[in-house]
């Protein structure tokens, strides 16, 4: 009777090991487009990424950088201060979009400049993202408004 219990414990074990993996394996294949990693401009001109790898790459549109093509393209350089990556996008603009503002912008970086399917702006005079705000200061860019 002893041996019954044992074996039962341990095919119990074993399932629930073999049920976790499964689980974990699930939730890694559903998450792996689903994950964007932030890059500065700086870090995609050092290390650019495969062509296929999709990214967040934020700083400040740059100044006389903004150009609006035909229909809903725009093509503008982001800017750390440290290096300006070019960025082209169709689609909406976002209403507080412009030269020497913050923004972030989803894509992919090909044969040297970054396709976005998405751009970000900053909500208000005020906000930028924390991850651009911490590009900048690495670059010694940024100035606190605050003080």
């Amino acid at each position: 009777m002893k041996s019954l219990k044992k074996q039962r414990r341990i095919q119990i074990i074993a399932l629930s090991a073999v049920a976790l993996t499964l689980s974990t394996v699930l939730i890694g294949y559903a998450m792996r487009d689903g994950i964007n990693f932030f890059r500065a401009p700086s870090q995609v001109i050092a290390e650019p990424p495969g062509p296929n790898e999709v990214f967040r790459i934020g700083g400040l549109v740059g100044e006389g950088s903004l150009v609006v093509g035909q229909g809903e393209s725009i093509l503008f350089a982001v800017t750390d201060g440290g290096a300006s990556v070019p960025v082209v996008y169709t689609g909406i603009r976002p209403d507080l979009f412009g030269e020497n503002e913050g923004m972030v912008a989803t894509g992919r970086y090909i044969n040297g400049v970054f396709e976005a399917t998405e751009i970000l702006a900053k909500h208000d005079e005020q906000y930028m993202p924390s991850e651009v705000v911490d590009a900048l200061k690495e670059q010694g860019v940024y100035v606190d408004p605050d003080g």
